[in-house]
């Protein structure tokens, strides 16, 4: 028994950048939440996120990934959909800016936050716009069979590809769970609730595709060795369902939360207020125009 789960258990291929990433976020985690008053479904949220985003990252789970397309697919769909969306569906950004040893914060965060680098990126990956189109096209990109088989080739391109779904899930999903008006949020409130559907539509097709194929696209599994003794049309047929179906279920859920946050602030108040105090702002600069 204790065999078998230190199997699971030990790493497929150990990072020290993920284990140390991991951790400073953990920690950083585990110390706001004793300084800011943090609900228990929130807390569940974020470390049910966590334990996901570990387990298929840097558990045996990782062989099973490189040597079966389902099992792969299932891991992207983790990485870059479950995963990110129950963490930043519990908004953790105030908890771990508060983890942060005071001076850190005045010495380090805020200096870097206004450093002109940071705003180049933060204006860039930040963007709505290319956020959206980022996310799927990291989707797309990695399922050319092509690319597939170079990730399985070169760890580094592998572990390029990891990083790049689950850092493309948090700032997608971070814009659409944004629970503030525009501005300062960076998308409007009814797109955050449309955003969803239009980025499921691409993944629908590229899994039906995948679906129905008649041929093999990715024997680079055959060539690893698979983990499981499944036909290659049933173990492809699986992953495009995995595509398919789950992903767009997942996506349709942040649609739904996406339009919880839009009805709470069109309830309060926040969105027809900061409309008014922008017209006021526009007449008062017509006026002093014209005066």
């Amino acid at each position: 028994m204790i065999a078998v789960l230190l199997k699971w258990i030990i790493p497929w291929e150990f990072s020290w950048v993920f284990l140390g990433t991991f951790l400073a976020v953990c920690v950083l985690y585990w110390r706001g939440s004793r300084k800011l008053p943090v609900s228990g479904g929130r807390r569940l949220a974020f470390w049910s996120g966590m334990t996901i985003v570990y387990l298929t990252l840097h558990t045996y789970f990782d062989f099973y990934a490189e040597h079966e397309f389902f099992m792969h697919r299932i891991q992207q769909l983790l990485l870059h959909h479950i995963a990110p969306l129950v963490i930043m569906a519990s908004y953790p950004g105030s908890v771990l800016r508060a983890g942060m040893p005071l001076s850190w914060r005045v010495h380090m965060l805020r200096p870097a936050l206004r450093t002109w680098p940071w705003r180049l990126v933060s204006a860039v990956l930040l963007n709505p716009a290319i956020a959206t189109i980022l996310f799927v096209a990291f989707i797309l990109i990695w399922l050319i069979p092509s690319m597939q088989t170079m990730a399985m080739l070169d760890w580094r391109v592998y572990r390029f590809m990891n990083w790049s779904m689950i850092v493309s899930g948090f700032v997608y999903w971070w814009l659409v769970l944004d629970h503030r008006p525009r501005p300062p949020g960076r998308m409007i409130p009814g797109l955050r609730v449309l955003s969803p559907g239009i980025t499921m539509t691409p993944q629908i097709l590229a899994g039906a595709i995948i679906t129905f194929s008649k041929s093999d696209l990715y024997p680079i599994f055959e060539i690893c060795g698979r983990a499981f003794d499944f036909n290659v049309f049933t173990g492809q047929l699986i992953g495009g369902i995995i595509i398919w179906v789950p992903a767009a279920t997942i996506e349709t859920i942040g649609g739904l939360l996406a339009m919880r946050q839009w009805l709470r602030l069109s309830r309060s108040g926040r969105i027809r207020r900061q409309s008014r105090a922008a017209q006021s702002q526009v007449s008062a600069a017509s006026a002093g125009s014209h005066g």
